[in-house]
């Protein structure tokens, strides 16, 4: 069975199609705008094998708010439609990423209740990477841990590096969520709750 979704979302502030298969190679493709976002979701594929085929547009002359938080609102959705009624999969993912100085946590739950909690280095006051303001990072995540119906808690323990920060953060992610869409052998076709469902 293909895990794989498509969506597209057209609004005054962006124009967004995105393609995803949860079992692929690990490639992202497409075009966008703004490079240090590209850079971080070329690590999330490269580290959950997810393919991402997207294609953004945004109202960069304003800044680049709209296009990573939409960007995470179609991420978000294609995870979640991919994913179907999430029959056999681990459900959970945790990874905790070294990266020279910087050592961060990334801890999901696919559980179909949106929450984000973040702890750690002030992401806030990194300025910015190219356009990339540096405070998108929280936006892109708390958006995604929305529309993806999953709790997602991030910790970076420490860091000084605000490159390596960042990209810990998106690493981690990647691992995470590869742990947690994995289908489960053992499992077979059980949708991993007491519940019965997600």
């Amino acid at each position: 069975m293909q895990r794989t979704a498509s969506i597209e979302r057209t609004t005054a502030e962006t124009s967004i199609h995105l393609d995803l298969n949860l079992d692929g190679k690990g490639k992202l493709t497409g075009e966008n705008p703004v490079p240090f976002f590209e850079h971080m979701l070329s690590h999330i594929c490269k580290y959950s094998l997810f393919d991402i085929h997207l294609n953004l547009k945004g109202d960069l002359e304003i800044d680049c708010h709209h296009s990573v938080e939409d960007t995470a609102i179609v991420l978000g959705a294609a995870l979640q439609k991919a994913l179907g009624e999430k029959k056999g999969i681990f459900r959970y993912g945790t990874f905790t990423l070294p990266m020279d100085e910087t050592l961060t946590s990334v801890t999901i739950d696919l559980s179909g209740r949106p929450y984000f909690k973040y702890t750690g280095v002030d992401l806030k006051s990194m300025g910015k990477f190219g356009i990339y303001d540096s405070e998108l990072t929280l936006e892109f995540l708390h958006k995604l841990s929305i529309h993806a119906m999953m709790n997602l808690h991030v910790q970076v323990h420490y860091g000084e590096n605000r490159h390596h920060i960042h990209e810990s953060i998106f690493k981690g992610l990647g691992f995470a969520l590869r742990n947690a869409v994995t289908v489960d052998e053992r499992r077979g076709t059980e949708i991993p709750s007491t519940k019965g469902s997600l």
